[in-house]
This record gives structure tokens, C-alpha cells and sequence, in this order.
């Protein structure tokens, strides 16, 4: 148990997907403008990752593996990926038209999202069994969660303050960003 807590705050803080490894920074970017927005957005990526990851998981170990057919891998994460993504796209709009609304474009981007790629493909490529390929996808999504409800509440801040003209915007949002990873940065130490 020791060791998959470890798995979860690892990816969560030291190994960050989104500050460490910069993966996933479009819907990271895209949907922090509030953290009205933010916060749905982190709850259906930990849910896309969570449920990418075991179906990925069985797929692999099940199917490919199985049938000798790896080499299908990536293809076969996309469907499952963009699957999962579709289904989460039609419970939210059923659920919330309003959220649905509100996160926009970035839901549906959730498929081309490299963060939950790259999850899925580390967890197989490093060997995980299925109990540390749900901690690793749960922690990387709780890694995007406090990455980006606090990119959010960082830009709501920002906006009401004078910012040179030539910073606002995208500048001083990548500026807010590089601060942040070299915040988590400091998390390295943890993994040692």
C-alpha cells in the first residue's frame, strides 16, 4: 500500500505531467481562465485517465500481448482513449449543458490530450500491474488538478492587476507557468 501512495504522489507532484514533463498543456492552458472551469475540467480528466488507463491496461495485456500485435499499441490507445473521452463528453452534456458549455472545445480535446497518451504508454512501458496503472493515471490527474485550479486562481489574480500591455495575455500566462514548474521543481527532492 506504502508503495502505491508513493506512485500517487509522485505523479501528482514530483514527476507533475503537466509541470515536469509538459504534457498536456493545451486544455491546461486553454481551460484555466476561472476556476469555475478548471475544476470540471480536472474531475474529467482524472475520470478520462482512470478508466483510459485500465481499459488500456486490459487491452494491452489481454489482446496485443496475447496476439503479438504491440506494434498496434499507440493505435489502439487513440480508440480507447477517444472512446472514453466521447462517452464523457455525453454524460457531462446530459448531466450539465451548463458545464458543458463552459468547458467548450477543451472536452473533446481531452482526446489529444498527451498527458493521458503518455500515462498509458509509460504505465505499459515500464511494466506496471494493474493496481499501480490506476494510482499512476489517478495521481496524474490529481497532478493536473492542483496544476491547473492553481494556474486558474494565479490568472484570475493576475487579470485584475496592471500588467504592461506587451505581457498580457499568453506572455505572462507562460511566465506563470514557468514559475510554477520550477515550484514543482523543488518537489524533486521528495524522490530521492
Amino acid at each position: 500500500m506504502a508503495e502505491l501512495l508513493l506512485i500517487l504522489l509522485s505523479a501528482a507532484l514530483v514527476n507533475n505531467f503537466v509541470l515536469v514533463q509538459f504534457l498536456g498543456l493545451c486544455p491546461f492552458v486553454g481551460s484555466s481562465g476561472r476556476v469555475e472551469t478548471a475544476i470540471p475540467m480536472t474531475l474529467a480528466t482524472m475520470f478520462v485517465l482512470s478508466v483510459a488507463a485500465l481499459g488500456t491496461y486490459l487491452v494491452n495485456r489481454y489482446l496485443l500481448v496475447a496476439f503479438g500485435v504491440e506494434y498496434l499499441r499507440i493505435i489502439a490507445f487513440i480508440v480507447i482513449i477517444a472512446a472514453t473521452v466521447q462517452f464523457t463528453e455525453m454524460f457531462v452534456r446530459a448531466a450539465s449543458p451548463v458545464l458543458h458549455r463552459m468547458l467548450g472545445i477543451y472536452l473533446p480535446l481531452i482526446t489529444t490530450n498527451c498527458a493521458v497518451l503518455g500515462v498509458t504508454l509509460i504505465a505499459v512501458s515500464e511494466g506496471l500491474s494493474l493496481p499501480r496503472t490506476l494510482f499512476l493515471a489517478i495521481g496524474a490527474g490529481l497532478g493536473f488538478g492542483v496544476a491547473i485550479v492553481a494556474f486558474a486562481a494565479l490568472r484570475e489574480r493576475i487579470a485584475d492587476d496592471a500588467v504592461p500591455e506587451p505581457f498580457r495575455g499568453p506572455p505572462l500566462a507562460l511566465v506563470t507557468v514557468g514559475f510554477m514548474a520550477l515550484a514543482f521543481y523543488g518537489f524533486k527532492g521528495l524522490g530521492a
